[in-house]
């Protein structure tokens, strides 16, 4: 799978790691930023992501600020993009199971890094449901 991955200053170290993993599950990862401890407005970086799978170069993205919730803000913004911030296993599954998220955020200063790769790998391997989630989702998309 292609993934799009970007972040702002808080989370670049988290971001380095979860590329690490994403190359090592064999994923290929487009590193749209930033790379800087440098202060950066978020809202760029997740534009870069969100337009890399509204235009059909990426299939899934995923956003890494301090908190994950700019960055989730900022995303959902898109219509074609279903932005979940998880902190946790069970919100990483059903994001994905029924809500067929295709961006995932992460908070760097809220998720420790051993869990945010679980939560990615989580994430990564749990497939969309469909029947009745697909009807919501076609609701709002």
């Amino acid at each position: 799978m292609k993934i799009a991955i970007g972040c702002d200053h808080g989370g670049v170290a988290l971001k380095e790691e979860v590329v690490a993993l994403l190359k090592e599950m064999g994923h290929q990862v487009e590193n749209l930023g930033t790379d800087s401890p440098l202060s950066v407005n978020y809202p760029e970086f997740a534009e870069a992501v969100c337009a890399k799978i509204t235009d059909g170069g990426c299939e899934r993205g995923i956003l890494i600020c301090g908190t994950g919730i700019g960055m989730s803000m900022a995303a959902n913004r898109h219509r074609e993009i279903r932005a979940a911030l998880c902190h946790e296993l069970y919100t990483a599954r059903m994001s994905r199971e029924h809500n067929d998220a295709n961006v995932l955020c992460l908070g760097a200063r809220v998720i420790g890094p051993g869990l945010a790769l679980e939560v990615v790998k989580t994430w990564l391997e749990t497939e969309f449901g469909g029947g009745r989630h697909l009807t919501r989702i076609e609701m709002f998309s």
